[in-house]
Order: C-alpha cells, then sequence, then structure tokens
C-alpha cells in the first residue's frame, strides 16, 4: 500500500510517498523562510500564494523521487486542518483533484494527527502511548489510544511554546525563526545560570502548560541591560538571557510532562511510551531533559529525527496510510478548518466505527 502526501499548512509546501513497510520512498520540503524573514513570522498571504506557485512542482518531484506515477499510488492525502486557512484549501484541493483524476481514494489528514503518529512510522511505537505534541502553534499532551482516538491531559493556556521561542528571539533581535536562533544562541552563553526566570506552573497538580509569565520575565529581564546605540543587546547579555529562558522552558515541560507520565501509567499500567513531536522538539536541551525524565519515570522515549518533528508531508501520507488501513476516507466535499481540535477527530472517527458496526 502506497500513499501520496500533501502539507501545506503552514509556510512549508511540501509532499511525500510512503508505504505500509514504513519507508518514505520520497520527501520533498520546499521551506518559505526567507519570504518570511523580513516580517519576522509567517505571513498567511505570502505562503498561501508560496504553496500556489510550488505545490505542482513539489508534487511532481516527490512521485519522481519515488519512481512512481500516480497510477501506482493507493490514495492520495493531505492536510485538512488545522492551519492557515489559504494554505490549507490549496493543499486539501490538490489532494481531491488528483483523487478524483485518478480515481483514487482521498483522504483528509488532521494536521496535529500526522504529528501525532509520526513515531509509528520511525519507530513503530505501539498504541497506547504519551505524546507531548510541541510546535509553533500547539503545546499539549495526549494519550494516544489508536488512530483517530486522543485524549487531551493538558494544554497551554496561553501561548505555545514555539510562539514563545519567535517572541522571545525577537526581543532578543535574534532574528526568525525563533527556535534555532534561541537555541544557537544559549549554545555560546557564558554564565546560563545568570538571570533567575520563573517556572510558571510548575508545581502544581494537572498538565497544563502557561508561558505568557516567562516571555514577560524575559523581556523586563531584557529592559534593564544595557543595550547600544542601535537599540541591540551586548551579545553576551543577550546569549545569556536566551539560555536562561531555554533552560525555563525545558523545566516547565519536564515538570508538566512529569504529570502527565504519572497519569498515564495510573490509566494503563507501568511502560508505555513518551512520544515528543512538533517543530520545538527539535531542541536538543529539550530533547536531553526529557530523555532524563523518561529513564527517571520508568517510560521508554521516542522522537522523530528532526527532518520529521518540523513540518513535512511524510507525516501526513503516513496519517492517511494509517486512516486508510481502517477504511477511514473522505468525501470530496470535505471543507478544509482552519481549527480542528484532536478531541472532535476522535467523536468522528467513534462515529464512523459505529456506523460501519451498524451497517454490518
Amino acid at each position: 500500500m502506497i500513499v501520496l502526501g500533501i502539507e501545506t499548512s503552514c509556510d512549508e509546501t511540501a509532499a511525500a510517498v510512503v508505504d505500509d513497510q514504513r519507508r518514505v520512498l520520497a520527501n520533498v520540503v520546499l521551506s518559505q523562510l526567507d519570504d518570511h524573514r523580513p516580517y519576522g513570522g509567517v505571513v498567511p498571504e505570502i505562503a498561501a500564494r508560496a504553496h500556489l506557485v510550488h505545490l505542482d512542482g513539489i508534487v511532481s518531484e516527490a512521485l519522481r523521487q519515488a519512481d512512481l506515477s500516480l497510477d501506482g499510488v493507493d490514495a492520495v492525502a493531505a492536510t485538512a486542518g488545522p492551519g492557515l486557512i489559504g494554505g490549507v484549501m490549496i493543499g486539501a484541493t490538490m489532494g481531491k483533484a488528483m483523487a478524483l483524476g485518478a480515481g483514487l481514494p482521498f483522504v483528509a489528514v488532521n494536521h496535529l494527527e500526522g504529528h501525532a503518529l509520526t513515531a509509528r512510522l520511525t519507530d513503530d511505537v505501539a498504541f497506547p502511548y504519551l505524546l507531548l505534541l510541541v510546535s509553533g502553534g500547539h503545546c499539549q499532551l495526549l494519550s494516544v489510544r489508536s488512530v483517530g482516538h486522543y485524549e487531551r491531559l493538558g494544554g497551554t493556556v496561553d501561548d505555545a511554546v514555539g510562539e514563545a521561542f519567535d517572541k522571545t528571539a525577537k526581543l532578543l533581535g535574534l532574528g526568525y525563526p525563533g527556535g534555532p536562533a534561541v537555541e544557537a544562541a544559549a549554545r555560546m552563553a557564558v554564565d546560563p545560570g545568570r538571570f533567575s526566570l520563573p517556572r510558571p506552573m510548575a508545581g502544581r497538580e494537572g498538565c497544563d502548560f502557561s508561558f505568557a509569565g516567562l516571555k514577560t520575565a524575559v523581556r523586563q529581564a531584557a529592559d534593564k541591560l544595557p543595550a547600544g546605540p542601535d537599540g541591540a543587546l551586548d551579545p553576551a547579555d543577550r546569549d545569556d538571557l536566551a539560555a536562561a529562558f531555554q533552560q525555563a522552558v525545558a523545566d516547565v515541560i519536564v515538570d508538566r510532562t512529569r504529570n502527565a507520565i504519572r497519569l498515564f501509567h495510573a490509566q494503563n499500567g507501568a511502560g508505555g511510551t513518551l512520544v515528543v513531536a512538533g517543530g520545538v522538539a527539535a531542541n536538543a536541551t529539550l530533547r536531553g531533559a526529557l530523555q532524563s525524565l523518561s529513564a527517571d519515570e520508568a517510560i521508554a522515549f521516542a522522537a522523530p529525527p528532526i527532518g520529521l518533528c518540523t513540518d513535512n508531508a511524510a507525516m501526513i501520507a503516513w496519517a492517511g496510510l494509517e486512516r486508510l488501513r481502517l477504511g477511514l476516507t473522505d468525501g470530496l466535499d470535505f471543507k478544509p478548518r482552519p481549527r480542528w481540535p484532536l478531541s472532535e477527530l476522535s467523536t468522528a472517527t467513534l462515529s464512523a466505527a459505529v456506523s460501519d458496526r451498524g451497517a454490518e
């Protein structure tokens, strides 16, 4: 079984081909970083126009790398939400058109489910497992029961962690994208323990996150530092503050995830796997902290390769394949969605399963 996947939910135009032996036959990603860097963030209109210009060529290249024509594909999967709706509509429409033209099933993939299932592609992780999903737009802890069945254990009450990285990078004059820029600056820190920053929510019950107060504390600390004539911080001050922020984020995530692991074990028994996915999962400090936590809490640890943590179409193709194997396909009238919580996906999947049993 082979699935073509398309991803256009934000600022990567991507297409991939994956088979049911967990092989990535092609994975083509065109980044738009240079287009958005002058603005310090993603501009939805620019992103949508870039998808429109490049998507056809990216899909063709993915099929070429896989040495396949569309006749050799069993289904087309495309991100149908959540995300920037202009881009989502372009990718979903392309996927529908290809499926219609080739007489193939179409699978509308929830972008978050793509992240949630990636570890099953890369590490063959068994259900159930605990997922920490950390990206520019999302920060949540989920118990992944099966394809389409997700229990939300906690999430951010304000900013997503990736958003906090981006805003901190902009505040410190580190540029865009913020996550890699903050991580690079933190590696250059001479005194990473110099600044005392808060750990919001740490020590509390539950699994929710908060990063708005931490971002404010960084700004207050930066305002007290001397700046040059151009308003820029001294590089040593900037790097030390970046390291303090990154460590505070890691400490908060470890604290909240520890609570989630213990809740997961209470529900499912000992063992299992902690999976971390999403763009922020590429951060080496965070990965190291979560690996240590996993060892302490006697749970296995899995994180996809960095190239499959950030947005890509291999995860969309794989999620489409997982759904296709269960007979979960979508009509060409499926409407792309800018917001699409995984809890709603779980309800829809359960309803489909009940309907199928009734038909039998």
